[in-house]
């Protein structure tokens, strides 16, 4: 038996023969033309099939995984008329007199240099975007086929890499696993990869040798390890894994449709956090009670502008309807800090957490925070929408929002624009000010939704984004269930409820903690629902 490891991008344990996928390098030849204009037109004319093809994987990846996830389609056909890399591809044929396929091939190669040597991670993973993008387009250019990635048999997948555009033409019936020496967990294949919930492994290196094509192996994407030539114990090992983890979900699935209360009759709300429109499909399917925590600076991240009020209001409605009445709570604008998009221009800081982010630019620029909050009061009318402020830490801070509020409805009800007038409003508490001063924010706000991230950061003075402090970083540290007991105490004395949306919501090893602390509803990732509301339905809060 031979064991290897890698990095573990989707979780699942997978029985089956492996089976390489291997690009065909093939050499792009060089020759000279004499007809210049006609080699132009006739790349061109590539260009144009090209991006059609992409069209149609968007649409494809649109159905099986959602529109956020398909998006790197639309990226490749920007790419493709990205108008650096057009100007490239036609000096090139014009300056050296050569053909079309060539200069794409020179052209690609450069971009993907450029992009390898940035800094930026996610800029880097553009480099292989470039090199997908360019292969298709000589593929058109020399009359050759895009590759088949189905298969006569169910299989574990290994490859070099994958491409999305590979990723999404496999046959999902057919895949077992895939394994790649390359990638990275936060590669579009990866991302695209836990959506489709097919176990994989990344990273696994030069040990992922093809000699193994065709060989027995077993995949655990739980530890990243995959086993080829399994022996007896492995593989009874393993197969106890795989039906644990089937039962699990199995166990799971019946929890559907019931109730989140506790043994001694105490009910709690459990909702899901979201970042897009595709997320919706998942909220629904795994029985949440509405979305608690709507990202709604994604929409921005995925913008190479702000994104304008029709855009918006399109996502919140779509989004409003799909729930059909679940509520809907929309976080404003929480961009700053580590989520950067560059047409703010926002300047470099010494220290961006606690900088120029979040309500903070909203309340400075209030011409985006305008156009936010009337796309979400026109959405209003198409379901139950609620909207929350991040990074509160006054009083005053609040009333100004509310001001700015009354103004954009009375500017709506002047355009005889309809929008529901009963709005829910709160706040997110993640500051210890805002902790401190919670019975005076009470007052003023219809419900506080707790983020554990920031408020364990700011409260433990360690900044989460570095590992090196892993060791001094707990979510569990007393000062924070205080901070918790504290804001829910205030948030009831005032008849408001108060929910819970960072990560600590889905720590299974806090939920009788937050039972007992009172707090009326955990907002947790979709795929974590079930399995809060099982712990809630086993505990019982009168013996804590």
């Amino acid at each position: 038996m031979i064991t290897l490891s890698g990095k573990s991008a989707v979780g699942g344990v997978a029985f089956g023969k492996m089976s390489f996928y291997e690009k065909k390098e093939e050499q792009v030849r060089r020759y000279t033309v004499e007809d210049v204009a006609g080699e132009i037109a006739r790349y061109q004319a590539g260009k144009v099939i090209a991006i059609g093809q992409l069209g149609s994987l968007y649409e494809k990846a649109v159905e099986e995984v959602g529109e956020e996830n398909a998006a790197i389609f639309q990226v490749h056909q920007m790419m493709l008329e990205d108008l650096d890399y057009h100007e490239s591809i036609e000096n090139i044929i014009t300056s050296q007199e050569v053909n079309a396929e060539y200069a794409v091939a020179v052209t690609a190669d450069n971009f993907y240099e450029m992009f390898k040597s940035m800094d930026d991670e996610y800029m880097k993973e553009r480099a292989a975007d470039v090199k997908d993008v360019s292969e298709r387009l000589i593929k058109v250019l020399e009359g050759r086929e895009t590759v088949d990635m189905t298969s006569n048999e169910p299989s574990i997948i290994a490859a070099q890499d994958l491409a999305p555009s590979e990723t999404i033409q496999l046959d999902k019936s057919m895949v077992l696993a895939f394994l790649t020496r390359e990638g990275s967990a936060n590669s579009h294949t990866a991302i695209l990869a836990r959506t489709m919930n097919i176990p994989a492994i990344i990273s696994m290196g030069d040990a992922l040798k093809n000699e193994y094509s065709g060989r027995e192996a077993i995949v655990d994407g739980f530890t990243g390890t995959v086993y080829i030539d399994p022996d007896a114990e492995t593989i009874a090992l393993m197969k106890e894994k795989q039906n644990a983890d089937l039962e699990k979900r199995q166990l799971l699935q019946q929890l559907k449709g019931k109730e989140n209360v506790t043994l001694d009759g105490k009910k709690i709300k459990i909702y899901a956090n979201i970042g897009n429109t595709s997320d919706v499909g998942l909220v629904l399917k795994n029985d949440a009670g509405g979305i608690g925590l709507f990202r709604s600076e994604f929409l921005y991240l995925e913008n190479n502008n702000f994104p304008t009020e029709d855009q918006q209001f399109q996502v919140y409605k779509t989004v409003a309807q799909n729930m059909g009445g679940k509520k809907v709570i929309v976080r404003t604008l929480d961009i700053g800090a580590d989520k950067q998009a560059d047409y703010f221009d926002l300047p470099k800081e010494e220290n961006p957490a606690l900088g120029y982010r979040a309500i903070r630019i909203c309340l400075t620029q209030k011409d985006i925070f305008r156009t936010q909050l009337r796309a979400l009061f026109r959405a209003s009318v198409f379901g139950k929408i609620a909207i929350m402020f991040p990074m509160i830490i006054s009083v005053e801070e609040v009333k100004e929002i509310k001001e700015f509020m009354e103004e954009i409805k009375n500017e709506l009800r002047q355009e005889g624009i309809p929008f529901a007038d009963n709005i829910e409003t709160g706040i997110m508490i993640e500051t210890p000010a805002a902790a401190m001063i919670s019975d005076l924010l009470a007052k003023e706000v219809d419900f506080f939704s707790i983020g554990t991230n920031d408020l364990t950061q700011y409260t433990l003075a360690i900044d989460r984004q570095n590992p090196k402090l892993d060791k001094f970083y707990n979510a569990h540290h007393e000062a924070i269930v205080r901070m918790i007991k504290m804001v829910v105490d205030n948030g009831h004395a005032e008849g408001i409820w108060v929910g819970i949306c960072g990560e600590l919501g889905a720590d299974l090893d806090m939920t009788e903690t937050f039972l007992k602390l009172g707090v009326d509803e955990l907002s947790v990732s979709p795929s974590m629902v079930l399995s809060v509301r099982k712990k809630v339905r086993e505990t019982d809060v009168s013996k804590l």
